[in-house]
């Protein structure tokens, strides 16, 4: 029984709202291009208009900002975690304070009952959140419906590794199991393995930091914090892009764009089209 309860505790998705709390505070008008210009490159498209979008676990609210300022028609967000759903609210507040065409709302991709009551749309939008579900398969057959007739599935995955998955997921187990004074003795190992090659590098070149610099400038959040967020981010489940184009072949999705991440531990992400009858 003892052993059901940690699981269960640990079934709970990881909270990122901190994270994306943090984001808020360094966005800016070039961040929210780039992240148009990454939405529109991944859909083949200039614009969303007369597209409605779904952003299924909205994060920070940045690509549901993103698809309204390329005149989407309709934004529904939606999140699990309640901070998360706070940014939404907050971009929102800042940019499109009257848009009525935009709701944001909290809620699970695991509740059929509340993904039953939202429709379909063109454009589902998922990115680096149905593998922290702690039920991944079920979330990826959860968002089938969500998909209307010649839609497109918008979704970024983990990466199956093997070997080094499954070691990450037994760090990241054990780094949730401990309690807040002793999570140092995980995270900052896996500090070490994830920055001190790159660190390593930068120093032998001459050029102190650089990588280190340039990715805060980038991400907007430290790379102290995003390991923390990878380090935390249990549950955490894996696939193979050939195992994520079986699954959605065979309901009758088209892949019309994959962009992996070299087999790295990264996401893979892929646009489905929706060609079932």
């Amino acid at each position: 029984m003892a052993r059901r309860a940690v699981e269960v505790q640990l079934s709970q998705p990881f909270e990122f709202g901190e994270n994306w709390r943090r984001f808020l505070s360094v966005l800016n008008d070039k961040r929210i291009t780039e992240a148009e210009k990454s939405l529109c490159a991944m859909l083949e498209v200039e614009n969303l208009s007369g597209k409605t979008f779904l952003d299924i676990g909205s994060g920070s609210g940045l690509f549901s900002l993103a698809a309204m300022r390329l005149a989407a028609t309709k934004v529904h967000s939606f999140d699990y975690d309640p901070q998360s759903v706070v940014c939404t609210q907050e971009l929102k507040r800042r940019y499109c304070p009257n848009a009525d065409c935009w709701t944001i709302e909290e809620g699970s991709v695991l509740d059929a009952a509340y993904l039953g009551g939202l429709g379909q749309f063109d454009i589902v939008y998922s990115w680096g959140v149905l593998h922290h579900t702690g039920n991944m398969w079920q979330a990826l057959e959860n968002v089938v419906p969500l998909v209307a007739r010649d839609g497109r599935l918008f979704i970024a995955v983990y990466n199956d590794q093997g070997m080094a998955s499954r070691c990450w997921r037994a760090i990241k187990r054990a780094y949730n199991l401990l309690p807040q004074g002793l999570k140092f003795l995980v995270l900052w190992p896996s500090f070490i393995r994830l920055w001190g090659p790159t660190t390593a590098r930068d120093l032998l070149r001459l050029k102190p930091f650089r990588t280190w610099r340039s990715y805060y400038a980038t991400r907007g959040m430290s790379p102290q914090r995003d390991v923390t967020d990878w380090v935390g981010g249990y549950p955490f489940e894996v696939a193979t892009p050939e195992e994520i184009f079986d699954f959605y072949r065979k309901r009758g999705f088209t892949l019309v764009r994959l962009k992996t991440c070299g087999g790295g531990h990264g996401n893979n992400e892929f646009v489905f089209q929706n060609r079932a009858e």
